[in-house]
């Protein structure tokens, strides 16, 4: 069962009692998924919430052909599926366990429940679209006006962390898995990794990749 306090730390439930978040609880469900299976698909009929306890997914959209670009990568404490919450839509993207992941499932029911008691809670779910539309904006503006290595700078600035004083994407990430994330082939990307570890920019191992230095401003 999922812990309280963890729904606490979800920034969607902020502020609400633990009577509150226990009545959540109760009408949700834990479901776990083994590495490489799809949770929802896009087009799929939406009726719930899934928040992640443990484990790593992606977002993503494919197109006739199969080509797939990659939306978001989800962690511990990110959700999915609050369009569901307000609207009767399809599922408007895919998204796929990348490891082994816990996820809560809560009902839309259960949800509009809770708001009709706790209002401010609708409120945290559109002022988080609208962060989202923001960042969706700023992915477009990425792929319409920045080169390839631009994309690839930025997402390196997003996902890298702070360990022992060093720079690292510690999350594995095949060229493909990056190629999808910014819309480029996978021999543009290798072509990219190759020239930034040959200049000493990065070190890549065993698909984790460390900032070594600052990267150059153009390719």
């Amino acid at each position: 069962m999922l812990a309280v306090n963890y729904l606490d730390r979800v920034d969607l439930f902020e502020g609400l009692t633990e009577s509150q978040v226990n009545a959540l609880v109760e009408r949700s469900r834990m479901r776990v998924f083994a590495a490489n299976t799809i949770v929802v698909s896009e087009g799929d009929e939406g009726n719930s919430l899934f928040i992640i306890q443990n484990g790593s997914l992606k977002a993503f959209l494919t197109d006739n052909v199969g080509r797939e670009v990659t939306l978001s990568l989800l962690d511990p404490g990110d959700y999915f599926g609050e369009l569901a919450l307000l609207d009767e839509a399809p599922r408007s993207a895919s998204v796929m366990a990348v490891t082994r992941s816990e996820v809560l499932q809560i009902p839309r029911t259960a949800f509009l429940e809770l708001i009709e008691v706790y209002p401010a809670c609708l409120q945290l779910v559109v002022r988080n679209l609208v962060g989202r539309i923001r960042l969706l904006t700023e992915s477009v503006r990425s792929l319409a006006l920045v080169d390839v290595f631009g994309r690839i700078s930025r997402v390196f600035d997003s996902l890298a962390v702070e360990q022992d004083g060093l720079l690292l994407i510690d999350r594995r990430l095949t060229q493909q898995d990056l190629a999808n994330m910014v819309g480029a082939s996978r021999e543009m990307v290798n072509r990219i990794l190759r020239d930034l570890v040959a200049g000493g920019y990065i070190e890549i191992e065993q698909q984790r990749i460390l900032l070594c230095k600052k990267l150059p401003r153009h390719w």
